[in-house]
Order: C-alpha cells, then structure tokens, then sequence
C-alpha cells in the first residue's frame, strides 16, 4: 500500500530487535517486519507487566491512616475506584498506536498511545493516555501538517495480542493512503455490549472529543456516524483534563432506555471511568409509568406548561388578613398586616418557594425583635430564631405561604378545571384544558398515579420550591425525542453550560421530537452551543444507507443525506415471500453461518410472533427489554427499542407494520432499517412503503 509499511500477522516471537526497540529514543524504519512485531510485543508484555505492578500496588495501600471513620471510607472508596480503573482488560489492546516524533520539546520522542497511562517502576511512561495533549496528534496529524511526528504506527490486534502493525511516514508529503488496520477495525464483527472506539476516532470526531470544558457542543449525527460513541469518549476526556473539578459535580450519562445504558456499559471503564452515572430520564425523574393519551402527554410536554405551573405554585400564597401578635412573658408585641402583606409582596417572585417561606419566617422575626430593642430589650440572634420557630409566627407562614408538595400542586392542577384555568390563563387554549384535566380525579395527591410525562411537571415544581443541585458534564444522547419539559428537567442540572447533545433528527420517533437543534439548545437554557453536523458514516455499509435514507425526504427534509465510507456490495437483500415465517427463518440461519451479532426487529405487536416463530424451530435467542441485557448471540428486538443498537446482521420483519404502529413510523422504520452493521435482510408479504419501493 503506497505511504504505509504494513506488517502481516506472524508467528509469535519474544527476542527484540534494538533497531526498533520501542523504548528507545527514535525507532529506525525496517523492512523486518519480524523484528518490529518481536520489539513490540516485548513492549506490550512489559507495559501489561507494569501495569499489574501499578494495580498491585494500589491493592497494597490501606486507608487506615485516615483520622477518623468517615475519612476511612472515603479513602477506601477512592481506593477501589483507582484499583478498578487500573484493570487490565485481556481481550483489549493497552495500546493502539504509536508516534515517533521530532525532537522539539521535552518529551520523549517515542510515545505509544493506549486507553491509560502506564508507567514502570522509574516512573518512565511505557502507554501515554490517548486524552493527553501529545496524543492528539494520533488523530490529527496529517502530512500538511504533521504536528512534529515523523511516522505514525497502527497496530493490528486479535484479542489482546498484536498481529499486524501499520506506518503512515508524515514527513514525506506524500498523501496518506487508507488504512487497513483501520477500516478492519472499524468493519469487524461485534457480539456483546457496544465497544469503544478510541482506536479509530477520525479527526472531525475527535474535535468533538476534545471541545473544551465550558463549550456545549450539540452534535447532529446520521447512523453509522459514531456520536454516540463520540459523546462517551468527551465525557473520558473531560474527566481526564479537569479530574479534580468533575470528581466533585460528577458527570452524567442520559440515554433513551435501559436496554441501551446497558449496550453501552462498557466503553467508559474500559477507558478507565468507572464512576460515572448512566441514567434515563425516568432515572432522573422518578419512575413514573401510567399509562397516558398521547394527546395529553404532548401537551404536558409542551414548554408552555413552564408559566402554567410558575402560577399554580405561586396562587398558593394568600394575602394576609391580620397581623402578627407574639406574647413573651407580659410583653406583647405586634406586627401590623399591612406590614405583613409588605413583607409578601417584597419577597414573593424573587426567590424560590422553599426559601422564601423560610425567609418570611425570619423577616416576622426580626420586626418583633426591632419592637424589643424599641422597649428597651437586647436580643440576640438566639432570640430571632426563637420567634421565627414560634407557634404564631409558624400559623400565619402557614395561612399565607403554605408548604406545598410538587405532588400537591400538580393534583390540584389536573383535577381542579377553575384552578386550571386561573393558573393557565392565555397560554392555554379552553380544549387543551379540558384535555389536561382528569375525568376521574383521585381521591388524593397521595393516591395520584404519575405519568412520564408529569414525571416533568413535578420536576419543575420540585425546582420551583428548592434549587435542584446541579452537575458538572451531562451527556444526552437520543434529544431529538425528549420533551420540552424534559429538556428543561435536564438543562436545570446543567447549569454550567457544559453538555454534549446527541441525537439525529430524522430518527425523532415522539410526536414532540425536535424539529431543530436550536429549539433543543433553547429548552436546555443554553443560550450558545456549537451544532455540529456529522454526516460521513463508518459503520452502516452504503447499500443500507442509501436505501433507508429513501425515507428522509417524508422524515426530515431538512437534513443532508448521510454518506457510507463502506460501499457493502451484497450487504442488502429485501425479500417478498408468502410464507413470512419460513422466509424470517431463512433469513436468521443464513446470518448464523457469518460472524457478528444478529438482531431480529419487529413492530412492538409482532415481537412475540418471532419470539414462537423462533422458539418453534429450537433456534437460541432472547427478547429485548426496557431493562434487559441479552446474552443470546440472536436478539428479537422491538422496533420501539432499537433505537441506538447496532447489530451485524439485521433481519426486518413486515416494515408495513412498523409504519402503521405509531404516528412517526416512517421515523421509526428509518431507525430500524439503520442498525445493521454488516447486513441487512428485509423479508415482507405486504407492500413497502412508496418510498421504498
């Protein structure tokens, strides 16, 4: 291959060649390929063996030096987590590639790059972290401008032995060439939970990646395009470069379902992120499931239910009717009502709920300690708190500012239509009240059943009467299907501006889906976020992709057709048949008899159809769930679950039915038709949709 030297897989061999020692200062460009493969072996062994001793010790040191029990456990804690990111992975490569560099600064001037720093019992560094500022350059560097490395090497792993090595010279000027050991790494068959790609990371991905701390990057991605593994990795790197301020405000993984968190599981702790949360929003938000009309779930998510529950909360206050009288010993003191309803009115919108109860409280008390001092008196803050905790002081905060519950507003809300309409006033038109409110109220809030979607509305009322604590990165991944409300729910956590935003909007499968980017940026309350555009796939072959995206002028319009840098000729087959049992059962054996994973995906109604189909026949596989892990090597999937999944081979089942099983099916088809790394099998007796045919 012109501009590479490329090293076929040989034959295991432990001498080492000092020509190309890595541990020396520069590597000499050889034609032993044999001798280059020893040395670097040898290196891998002796980085694996350094990176046990590291793990050792951290496993040595005991956090009984700590003071007191508290600080034992923290210690401890922290204990476990560095011993469980210094696990080495036995089927993963410690490192991927290396840069021979020019000699410009103190550095050493060959560097390997893996998924962690390991270093010997010198303190020499044998892997460079891939998220260091010298590794950048694995990713970036290009012969017009080659970031001061000669000669770029790629190795070629088969579980967690090196087989193959691959050298792009960068000081030549010649223009780099496609890499094998990259496009087989990126097309190799996968079983199991989704890997990272931190050895095949392109350089608009990596740009990405690397956006800085402070910086919310929004990405649009088409399928194959890798921005969910793209968000991940971001969250590695920000962990990596601001430890110390992240270990403190956390990180946080939102994705669509469980079944998808646990697809995903394990990219982070095989970068060494072991503690990071990976949630859904019902995670976040309470568990709520009752069942709801979508008409009624699309207008609780809509953003104008944020005044709509501002007003309920705050109707809540009334306006004093008398004043305050406290009796302290053969003193009476008073304080007017109208100073009263001066004192509401003063604090009333300018704080949260929660707080500004409290602070009324404190305000009645400190005008009855002025009518102390007025008389002669000298109390202290002790006697301030005294007065505020008092029995009178405590009725009247009672009778004007009551403490309310989210649980309480929202029933109040839903079941009382004057109420409603009050608190709604112009934001609300009369139909969608009388959608909003229930037609049987429950007897109490107490015995109210939730909906997701008022899973939100609590939320926000939670915020309204205390701060909901924040986080310091949140990645979240599918937004384009999230509500308004949701999106708000999330952006309070996010104060901090710093969030990556994945999705792909012609994969928008709710009837509130994101239209645009921008208004999902407005409903986080981020007023910048960079949008970037990810359209060049790596994993879909072409065929597939070109076929689905026959679908997107009825989806998204909008959107730039995504591109496949796998042509995957022979990668489709859409088979019409009478006997739609005996074709799916073809169509499944034939995906056996070639490696990778293989998901059979069917409308939600038609799921345990296949499920029998399969069964029948003695054919091993499991039924993907909300909160299910499948071990089986075939998975039946329900269209409603595919979405972020990947397979190798994809068997589709009567796309008509997909269609017609919700009110963006074409969007749901078109995720489905995308999850197919390999191939894809389509078998149907009815008619294709018109734009497929």
């Amino acid at each position: 291959m012109p501009g590479h030297q490329l090293a076929p897989d040989i034959s295991d061999d432990s001498s080492n060649s000092p020509d190309d020692d890595p541990s020396h200062a520069r590597g000499t460009l050889t034609t032993d390929a044999s001798s280059v493969l020893q040395a670097e072996r040898a290196h891998l062994a002796t980085s694996r063996a350094a990176l046990r001793a590291m793990r050792e010790h951290a496993q040595s040191l005991s956090a009984d030096a700590a003071g007191d029990w508290v600080s034992q456990q923290v210690l401890q804690g922290l204990l476990d987590q560095r011993v469980a990111a210094l696990a080495d992975h036995p089927d993963t490569p410690l490192f991927f590639g290396r840069l021979d560099r020019d000699d410009v600064d103190d550095l050493p001037l060959t560097i390997h790059v893996g998924r962690r720093h390991v270093h010997d019992e010198n303190s020499r560094a044998l892997v460079i972290d891939w998220r260091a500022p010298v590794s950048r350059a694995f990713y970036q560097a290009r012969p017009s401008d080659p970031m001061s490395v000669r000669r770029r090497r790629r190795f070629g792993f088969h579980g967690g032995d090196l087989t193959a090595y691959e050298d792009e010279p960068l000081d030549q000027g010649a223009p780099l060439q496609e890499s094998r050991i990259l496009t087989e790494e990126i097309e190799r068959p996968r079983t199991g939970p989704m890997r990272d790609i931190v050895a095949t990371i392109q350089p608009d991905q990596d740009e990405i990646v690397r956006a800085d701390l402070g910086q919310t990057v929004c990405v649009q991605g088409a399928p194959g395009t890798g921005k969910t593994a793209v968000g991940l990795h971001r969250a590695a790197y920000l962990l990596f470069t601001h430890r110390e301020k992240l270990s403190r405000s956390g990180v946080m993984i939102v994705g669509p379902n469980r079944a998808f968190l646990s697809y995903i599981s394990s990219v982070l702790p095989a970068l060494g992120e072991v503690k990071v949360d990976q949630t859904t929003v019902a995670g976040i938000l309470g568990d709520h499931s009752a069942r709801e009309d979508t008409a009624v779930a699309a207008i609780k998510g809509d953003a104008r239910m944020a005044p709509v529950l501002h007003r309920a909360l705050w109707m809540h206050i009334s306006k004093p009717e008398e004043g305050l009288l406290i009796t302290r010993g053969v003193n009476r003191f008073r304080v007017p009502d109208h100073e009263v309803r001066e004192m509401v009115a003063s604090l009333r919108g300018t704080t949260r709920y929660g707080p500004g109860r409290a602070a009324l409280a404190q305000r009645l008390a400190h005008a009855v300690l002025v009518r102390m001092e007025q008389r002669g008196e000298s109390p202290d803050d002790r006697v301030q708190d005294a007065v505020a905790r008092s029995k009178p002081v405590k009725q009247l905060v009672d009778q004007v500012w009551p403490r309310v519950s989210p649980q309480q507003v929202l029933f109040r809300l839903l079941s009382d239509g004057e109420f409603l309409a009050r608190a709604a006033k112009g934001d609300l038109a009369p139909e969608e009240r009388e959608t909003l409110l229930w037609p049987k109220p429950p007897r109490s809030w107490k015995s109210a059943k939730w909906s997701a979607a008022d899973a939100a509305l609590l939320d926000e009322l939670a915020d309204l009467i205390e701060r909901t604590p924040i986080i310091g990165h949140v990645v979240v991944d599918e937004a384009q299907d999230l509500s308004a409300m949701q999106l708000r729910a999330l952006g309070r956590r996010c104060r901090t501006n710093s969030a990556t935003v994945l999705g792909d909007l012609a994969q928008g499968t709710t009837p509130w889906s994101a239209r645009s980017w921008e208004e999902v940026l407005r409903h986080l309350g981020f007023t910048e976020g960079a949008v970037t555009e990810l359209t060049l796939g790596f994993r879909v072959p072409r065929e597939v992709l070109d076929f689905a995206a026959r679908l997107l002028s009825s989806v998204a319009p909008t959107l730039a057709a995504p591109r496949s840098l796998r042509p995957g000729a022979g990668s489709l087959s859409v088979r019409r048949t009478a006997d739609l049992p005996q074709a799916l059962l073809t169509a499944v054996r034939q995906a056996v008899g070639h490696e990778g994973s293989i998901g059979v995906i069917a409308a939600d109604g038609s799921a345990t159809t296949v499920v029998n189909t399969l069964t029948a026949e003695g054919v091993a596989h499991d039924l993907l769930g909300p909160d299910s892990s499948p071990e089986q090597r075939i998975s039946v999937v329900p269209a409603s679950l595919a979405k972020g999944m990947e397979y190798d081979h994809v068997v589709v089942v009567e796309p008509a039915d997909i269609v017609e099983a919700e009110a963006r099916g074409l969007a749901r088809l078109y995720v489905v038709l995308t999850r197919a790394v390999t191939s894809l099998t389509v078998v149907h007796t009815r008619d294709l949709p018109a734009q497929l045919a």
